[in-house]
Formats: structure tokens, sequence, C-alpha cells
């Protein structure tokens, strides 16, 4: 039976986790038929074997050796044969009835994209600091059922490949700083189309013990922070005003929140953590420019060798 929808889930030598992903989205009861995708976007390939091992007929695995989380979803989306694609991170676990409720809120509200909320579950409980880490995670700004004007990230959603502006619409400039997602839907949502959201349709987020720190957050609060200057210089029509708001924004910020996350440092409170983000999110909104976002995937996570290889390559192609 040819699938309806395509799960795709991408990998980078994180093999354990993309096999526990696929095993939940292989457990979906749904009465529609669907197909698992899962692209290792290592060079060498790590997670293939632990991949084919699946051993299930609806599992399509595909290798994308060129490192990058556009070149890795694009891969996937090359690869799928679903008129609908569902995406899942490799450290997300989607429940029983996940899909049924993406597919249920998208047909009764004819959205082109719909978004689910995202659950915290800590492998472990931290020293300090569990409550900021386990809202730092999540994304569950309780919206009612229905149409939203705003979009999320990839990981936990469902979109109509029909809706897509291209058959590869993930940007290579994001291979490495992420946000390639965040780029499509603006695209998407410039050209009319239309977000849903389903409080329903929830996964649970696994994140690695080494995310877990406070040093990695806020590296990614940082990141989060320079979000709506970028939205602004990369969308259809560059808005410089709004860049000078949201600088104006972050600059503000960053005193007020300076002042609080110092307050909370020297005093030790318990919710200290949230300031430091609060803060770092301002500075963010400040130093928004291109050169200096952090770089969380592609070429960044490879070693000086395997980069070179990378670029060999692809000069021989």
């Amino acid at each position: 039976m040819a699938p309806v929808v395509s799960i795709i889930i991408p990998t980078f030598r994180r093999p354990e986790r993309a096999v526990e992903a696929a095993r939940s989205a292989l457990a979906q009861v749904c009465e529609t038929a669907f197909e698992v995708v899962l692209i290792d976007n290592d060079p060498a390939g790590s997670a293939l074997e632990a991949l084919r091992a699946l051993g299930d007929a609806r599992v399509v695995v595909v290798h994308e050796p060129r490192a990058g989380v556009a070149n890795a979803r694009n891969a996937g989306l090359r690869a799928s044969r679903g008129d609908t694609i569902a995406f899942l991170d490799d450290d997300e676990l989607a429940p029983p009835a996940w899909l049924a409720q993406l597919l249920r809120v998208q047909r009764e509200k004819k959205a082109d994209v719909v978004f689910g909320p995202v659950r915290t579950k800590l492998a472990a409980t931290p020293r300090h600091h569990e409550e900021y880490f386990s809202a730092f995670f999540a994304r569950d700004p309780g919206h009612a059922e229905g149409i939203i004007n705003i979009f999320y990230g990839c990981g936990c959603s469902l979109i109509r490949r029909a809706a897509l502006p291209s058959a590869e619409p993930f940007s290579m400039e994001r291979n490495e700083i992420g946000g390639e997602d965040d780029l499509l839907f603006q695209t998407m949502q410039a050209a009319g189309a239309s977000f849903a959201w389903a409080p329903n349709a929830f996964v649970w987020e696994t994140p690695e013990t080494s995310r877990v720190t406070l040093a990695y957050t806020l590296r990614r609060a940082f990141a989060y922070g320079q979000g709506p200057a970028t939205k602004a210089w990369t969308g259809p029509k560059r808005d410089l005003s709004a860049i000078a708001f949201w600088m104006a924004v972050g600059a503000g910020q960053t005193v007020i929140y300076g002042a609080t996350a110092l307050g909370s440092f020297l005093a030790r409170t318990d919710r200290r953590a949230f300031a430091y983000r609060r803060f770092v999110e301002g500075v963010g909104k400040v130093l928004w420019f291109p050169m200096i976002k952090p770089r969380f995937y592609g070429a960044a996570k490879l070693t000086k060798s395997e980069r070179a290889a990378e670029a060999k390559a692809a000069l021989a192609a």
C-alpha cells in the first residue's frame, strides 16, 4: 500500500537515539498508510547498520554524506513518497496517537502546516536548574486547537507537500547555523500558507545529558535571540525597520535582564538560570549579525580532516 504520509527523521552520529525515534514512529496507531524515512547525515554512515537492522518494510534508509541539517532534510524529502510530510527529530519520541492527531487537525482545519507541543523528558535529574532545563527543551505556547498566525520549528510538524515552495526547500545556507525550518515557514507564510496547532499531537524531547548544561542552553538562547532580526534580514523583502526595532528591544532587555541576572547570580536564587537566558537572548537580538551566529550542525561538527575530505568530494562531484 503506497504511503500517504512520510515521517522523516534525520540523524547525525546518534544511532541509538535515531532507532528509538524510528520505533516510536513505527508504533503509530493510524489508519493512514505511512512510511518512515531515516537519513544518516554522518559522512561515515555511522548509523546505517543500526537503522537498516530495524527490518520493517515501512522503513526507508538514506545516506546523505554531505553534512548539514538542510542537506539532511532535503535528502529525506527526495526519498519520501507521501503527499504529506511529518518531521520528527532524532531525540524526539512520538506517542502512538501523534500522527493521527496531526492528520485530524490538518484535515479539519485545512491547514498547510500543523505543529504540535514538545514535552521534555530528562534522562537524569540534573544537580541544579531542573525546572529551567525542562522548560528550555519544551515547546507548549498554550494555543487552542486551530489556525494560528505564527510558526515553530520543524520537529513535531506535518506539512502538505504541495504547499512546499520547491522540491528541496531547505536553504543550504543554514546547514551549520540551523533555522532552515524558520526560513522555509517564513517563505511559506509570505506566500499565503496556513498554519494550525494540534495540542494533543505532542512528542517527548529527550535531550542528551551533554546538552543539559547552562553552557549549551545559553549558547542556543543567544541564537534564539538572533532569530527575529535574522527573519527580517532574510525575508522575501529585507525589513531594516524591523531589524532596528528588534535591536532596540534587545538593548532594553540586555540592560534590564542583565541587572536581574546579576542579582539572581549574587543571591543564588533557584530561578537564576531563567534570568540568564533572558539576558543572553537580549544580547542575541543586538548582536544578530550572520558572521557571529553559533554553528551547531553540519561541517561545524566535523573534524578538520573530515571537512577537508568533504570539500574534496564536493569538488570531485
